[in-house]
């Protein structure tokens, strides 16, 4: 029960003490997040740790549906050493926890909360949970791709699991019992060891396999474990020469971890020919891309599985184009290695702005600082958006007039004002300016064309010789 004595809270529920850490909470000054750490003292003297929780407070303190709100004045607890000091206590000492059912994962549980606490106060966030224990953690493959160089360096910033305190289980080769040795941990700094499973892993493997392809081997130290405690000697067979997989993770593994290293560049260097290959992989993709808007056509298909005997115009596309050229051949779709195989809808949408980007930009230049005229046309799209579609009208250096497509810009409605608004905005990414317009063109409806609060109207206000004229595809 709570109890209050004078201006303090006593927290005397009688099995349970609790600590509260206050740190800055990152979305305001005026925030601070409570993280409580609830003791269960249990009959046999051992200490399991059973939930970590963050609350907002920002005054008034609500414990809980257990407990009447009340304002948190003093927390009757021992105080924790410095973040930086309790994180490094704080793994040895959940390892003296006996042996209870289920204890491990109670205290698993803990210490992936404790991890995001931790990477919140020394500046290192996911909000992916990442579980502590090596042998309950997905494979770095099943994270999103997006998301994959965020777990690796946490992990990495983390270090390698190694519960030195921890009483290892035997286990029985023949006559002879054998356990994990502690002595491990001193000679190879990358290896870990897992509670729940009884099993050794491998930090840098396991963050960086997945980039070094097929010559990392197996899985043994990755996702299965190493547990043949009679054959040590497979950790230094591990580790290898100075070239082998394990290294190269290694050495990965230590790049992502220096205070300027970018994303990219900890990877492990390309050769020549695997720029080459990649260079041809994305200029083959790029090219079916450009034929495809330049022709207007869908890029996908219906069905784009393996066994489809249509896949698509892209994917069609980009088959064609193998068929007809060796190089494209052995380096795209099949060929190519499944996480770099530059055809992914996210990949075509990337290439498709990029191209639109340049085409703005090609017109702009051609434009110069050349006078225009503006064609705009609002229209609802199929999933009822109110889109506007702005094109410029100008003579070019060959005293040609031309007609150049500039945007669609999604408006928020259809009055006067919005659309003015929206075409400023669009304008001003490009560098154009109101004040070099000299002709507006719509159609007749009455917030285009209309005399007191039409677009028109609204424009001729800053600039007198922006001259209205009613577009002649509008006319019947």
């Amino acid at each position: 029960m709570f109890t209050e004595k004078g201006e303090s809270i006593l927290w005397t529920r009688s099995s349970t003490r609790v600590i509260a850490l206050p740190f800055k909470a990152p979305m305001t000054s005026s925030v601070v997040n409570i993280f409580l750490f609830e003791q269960y003292l249990f009959s046999t003297g051992g200490i399991i740790l059973q939930a970590l929780r963050q609350e907002p407070w920002n005054g008034d303190w609500k414990s809980g549906t257990a407990a009447p709100p009340a304002r948190l004045l003093r927390v009757e607890a021992d105080r924790l050493p410095p973040v930086s000091t309790a994180t490094d206590r704080l793994p040895p000492f959940l390892d003296l926890i006996p042996r209870l059912a289920g204890a491990w994962r109670v205290a698993n549980r803990v210490l992936d909360a404790w991890n995001r606490a931790r990477g919140l106060c020394s500046g290192v966030w996911t909000s992916i949970d990442l579980p502590f224990d090596p042998g309950l953690r997905p494979r770095i493959t099943d994270y999103h791709p997006n998301d994959r160089d965020q777990v690796r360096r946490a992990y990495a910033q983390r270090g390698a699991r190694q519960p030195k305190e921890h009483i290892f289980p035997y286990k029985t080769y023949g006559a002879k019992d054998r356990r994990f040795n502690n002595g491990w941990f001193t000679q190879f700094n990358w290896l870990e060891y897992s509670i729940a499973k009884d099993t050794a892993f491998c930090l840098c493997c396991y963050l960086f396999k997945s980039d070094i392809g097929e010559q990392a081997g197996g899985d043994t130290f990755v996702s299965d474990g190493f547990s043949n405690w009679k054959c040590p000697k497979k950790l230094k067979i591990h580790e290898g020469g100075i070239n082998s997989s394990h290294r190269q993770a290694s050495r990965m593994c230590d790049d992502l971890l220096k205070p300027n290293q970018s994303i990219q560049s900890f990877h492990f260097k390309q050769t020549d020919q695997a720029r080459i290959e990649y260079r041809t992989r994305l200029n083959a993709s790029i090219d079916s891309i450009r034929f495809l808007l330049r022709q207007g056509l869908a890029f996908r298909g219906h069905d784009e599985s393996e066994d489809s005997s249509n896949q698509g115009n892209f994917l069609e596309l980009l088959r064609f184009l193998a068929d007809h050229n060796e190089d494209i051949k052995v380096v795209t779709l099949r060929n190519a290695s499944e996480n770099n195989m530059l055809i992914s809808p996210a990949i075509q949408k990337d290439i498709v702005i990029a191209a639109a980007v340049e085409t703005s930009n090609a017109t702009i230049m051609e434009l110069g600082d050349a006078f225009f005229s503006v064609l705009i046309d609002e229209s609802c799209d199929i999933s009822t958006k109110e889109q506007m579609v702005v094109a410029l009208r100008y003579v070019d250096k060959k005293c040609h007039v031309v007609e150049r497509f500039l945007g669609i810009e999604h408006v928020t409605d259809t009055s006067a004002l919005s659309l003015k608004i929206a075409v400023e905005d669009l304008f001003c990414g490009h560098g154009l300016s109101l004040s070099r317009l000299r002709g507006q063109g719509y159609d007749g409806a009455s917030n285009m064309q209309g005399q007191f609060n039409g677009l028109k109207t609204l424009i001729m206000k800053e600039n007198k010789s922006a001259y209205y004229v009613h577009c002649f595809a509008h006319q019947l």
